[in-house]
């Protein structure tokens, strides 16, 4: 089965052309060899995308015949993503809560008093 296909079909991407749209970027590996869409996936090789900002590493189990549902997926791949590209992720969630979005408007009060204070410690 080709790597795209495989991808959409264990539901890491939700349509196949996005699938192929990561491979054509360099954002799939197998065996460390980045890889075209069209690339052949067997049984027992080692996948590796990067996605959301997440490095997942997965181990081709089984091949399905076609798309399978969610509570299938482990069946077909086995997870080896280490904890740690989870916890940055959290790590980057939280942070990107603090700031205000670009083109918000003016700052706020508080907002000056940060900024204020921020300069003055430097100077």
């Amino acid at each position: 089965m080709r790597i795209d296909k495989y991808l959409w079909c264990i539901r890491y991407y939700k349509t196949r052309s996005l699938a192929t749209t990561a491979c054509k970027k360099g954002q799939v590996k197998i065996n460390n060899n980045v890889v075209k869409p069209s690339r052949e996936v067997f049984a027992q090789d080692i996948i590796e995308l990067r996605k959301n900002q997440i490095n997942y590493k997965l181990k081709v189990n089984d091949i399905p015949e076609s798309r399978i549902g969610a509570k299938l997926v482990d069946i077909y791949r086995t997870d080896l993503t280490p904890k740690e590209q989870f916890e940055a992720q959290e790590l980057l969630k939280y942070a990107k809560n603090y700031y205000r979005k670009k083109g918000v408007g003016r700052p706020t009060k508080k907002d000056r008093r940060d900024i204020d204070d921020f300069t003055d410690e430097n100077e």
